[in-house]
C-alpha cells in the first residue's frame, strides 16, 4: 500500500481521496503524539473552498484527543510554524495543497520546534490513522480539548518579517501576485512596512481561484504587471506562500535556482554562509552549481522536496537552501521554506548592493534544461521498470559529461517528471520527449 505521507504531507482530491473521516484521525493521531500538558496545537488552512471542512474535521480530532486548538484562520504554512514557535504550542497542522488546484486539499503535520514531521514521526502517525478510532485516546469531561482563536498571529508574523530585514525598502517597486492565496492578507503588508510602493494581482481568493493562471506557477502573468507598473521587482507566490518565483525589471523570470546563487553569493560575502556551502535538489539546475563553485561555493544536492533539502541542512548546520521551484529555506530565520521571507531576503541584497535583479542573477548562466510531466496511473515503479531502466541508461551514454537525466515520481501528483539538461537546447529537447514516450507506454497504460 502507498505511504500516506508525500513529500509534503497528505494530499488528494478534497471530500474524496482526503475525507474528512482521514483528516478527524491525522489531527487525533498529530496530538496524540505531540500534545504535552496544556499545551496545544496550531491549526491553520489556506482559502481553497474545502478547507472550512477539514480544518473543522483536523480540529475536531485534535479536540478529541484532549488538546486544544489554537486556531489561526487563514495563514500562510510558514505561519503556522512561526505560530508554533511563538506561541510554545505543541505542534501545529497546516490544511493546504499548496500550488495544487483548488479541488485538491492537504495536511501538514508540524512539531513543536516548528519543522515538519520526520518520517519516523509520520510513519508513526499513519500507523495510528490505519488502526482507526479506537487505538486512539478518547477523554470524556474536562479532558476534551477546546479550540481557542489567535487573532494576533498574522501582527506578530508581519512584524518578525518585516525585522528580518536590515534595510529600508522605501520607494523600491514591487509587482506582487498572491495566487489568490494566503498570502493575500500578508505579503503587501510586509512590503508596506518596509517601505515599498507595492501593487497587488492575485489577491482576490473566493475558494476556487487559488493558483488559478496566477502565482509562483503561472509567472507570466506576473511578468506584464512588472512592464505595465514599472516595477523594479516581481513577486510570485504559491497558494500557500511557502515559494518564491521572483521576476526582473525587464519581465524575465527569476527562478528559486537563481535566487539561491543571489541569496548564496550575498550571504558568502556577509560570512553567513556557514561551510561555504548551499543545499539544492537533483532538479537544481547546472548552472548554478557552476555560479558558486565560481565563487568557491558548493552546492549540496539531495532528492526533491523541501524536507530531503532541510534534513541536510539540520544535520552540516548549512544556513541556506532550496529548490528550482521557489521553494527556499533561511534556516537562521525560519524552520520551513517561506516565500515572503524569500522576496523580503531579495529586496534586501538589490537595496543593499543597489544592483538590479537582472544584473544579479545573470551570475547564473543557465544550462538548458527541459522538463516533461507524464500523466500516469501508476507514479511507482518507475525505478524498477526495465524499460525505463534502459532508456534512462542509452540518454546518460550519449550525453555524458554534458548533461543529466531525472525520471521521478511526483510526491503529489499522479505524474512520473522527466528531466533532461544539456548543453545543446536541441538535444535535451528530444531526448526529453523520448524519455516522456517511453514512460507514457510503460506506465500510462
Amino acid at each position: 500500500m502507498a505511504r500516506m505521507f508525500g513529500t509534503d504531507g497528505v494530499r488528494g482530491i478534497a471530500n474524496t481521496q482526503l475525507d474528512p473521516i482521514t483528516a478527524f484521525l491525522i489531527g487525533k493521531a498529530s496530538a496524540s503524539l505531540l500534545a504535552r500538558g496544556d499545551t496545544g496545537l496550531v491549526v491553520g488552512r489556506d482559502p481553497r473552498h474545502s478547507g472550512h471542512l477539514l480544518e473543522a474535521a483536523v480540529a475536531a480530532g485534535v479536540m478529541s484527543a484532549g488538546a486544544d486548538v489554537l486556531s489561526v484562520d487563514v495563514v500562510t504554512t510558514p505561519a503556522v510554524a512561526f505560530a508554533v514557535r511563538h506561541l510554545g504550542a505543541a505542534g501545529g497542522i497546516m490544511i493546504s495543497a499548496s500550488h495544487n488546484p483548488f479541488e485538491y486539499n492537504g495536511i501538514k503535520v508540524f512539531a513543536g520546534d516548528g519543522y515538519k514531521l520526520s518520517d519516523d514521526y509520520e510513519d508513526r502517525v499513519e500507523a495510528l490513522v490505519l488502526q482507526g478510532n479506537g487505538a486512539l485516546p478518547t477523554p470524556g469531561g474536562t479532558g476534551v480539548g477546546r479550540r481557542r482563536q489567535v487573532p494576533d498571529v498574522i501582527d506578530w508574523y508581519v512584524d518578525y518579517l518585516a525585522g528580518t530585514c536590515q534595510e529600508s525598502l522605501e520607494g523600491l517597486k514591487v509587482a506582487m501576485d498572491c495566487a489568490h492565496g494566503s498570502a493575500t492578507g500578508i505579503a503587501p503588508r510586509v512590503f508596506a512596512a518596509l517601505g515599498a510602493v507595492v501593487t497587488t494581482t492575485g489577491s482576490e481568493p473566493d475558494g476556487t481561484n487559488i493558483n488559478v493562471e496566477s502565482g509562483s506557477t503561472a509567472p507570466q502573468k506576473l511578468v506584464g504587471t512588472v512592464k505595465d507598473s514599472g516595477a523594479d521587482l516581481g513577486v510570485a507566490f504559491d497558494g500557500d506562500g511557502d515559494r518564491l518565483i521572483a521576476v526582473d525589471e525587464v519581465g524575465s523570470i527569476v527562478d528559486g535556482d537563481a535566487i539561491l546563487a543571489i541569496c548564496g553569493l550575498d550571504m558568502a560575502g556577509q560570512g553567513r554562509l556557514s561551510g561555504a556551502t548551499v543545499v539544492g535538489t537533483v532538479m537544481s539546475n547546472l548552472g548554478l552549481e557552476l555560479a558558486l563553485r565560481k565563487a568557491g561555493i558548493r552546492l549540496v544536492r539531495t532528492p526533491v522536496g523541501d524536507r530531503y533539502v532541510l534534513d541536510a541542512m539540520r544535520q552540516h548546520g548549512y544556513r541556506l537552501g532550496g529548490e528550482q521551484s521557489g521553494h527556499l529555506i533561511f534556516l537562521e530565520h525560519a524552520t520551513t521554506g517561506d516565500g515572503i521571507l524569500t522576496a523580503v531576503q531579495l529586496a534586501s541584497v538589490m537595496v543593499r548592493t543597489g544592483k538590479r535583479l537582472s544584473e544579479l542573477a545573470a551570475v547564473v548562466e543557465r544550462v538548458p534544461q527541459v522538463l516533461l510531466n507524464v500523466r500516469v496511473h501508476a507514479r511507482k515503479g518507475v525505478g524498477e521498470n526495465e524499460a525505463i531502466r534502459a532508456a534512462v541508461d542509452r540518454a546518460e551514454r550519449i550525453l555524458g559529461q554534458q548533461g543529466r537525466v531525472l525520471v521521478r515520481a511526483s510526491g503529489t501528483e499522479p505524474l512520473v517528471r522527466v528531466m533532461v539538461e544539456a548543453t545543446d537546447a536541441i538535444c535535451a529537447q528530444t531526448m526529453a520527449q523520448e524519455l516522456a514516450r517511453v514512460v507514457e507506454q510503460e506506465l500510462a497504460r
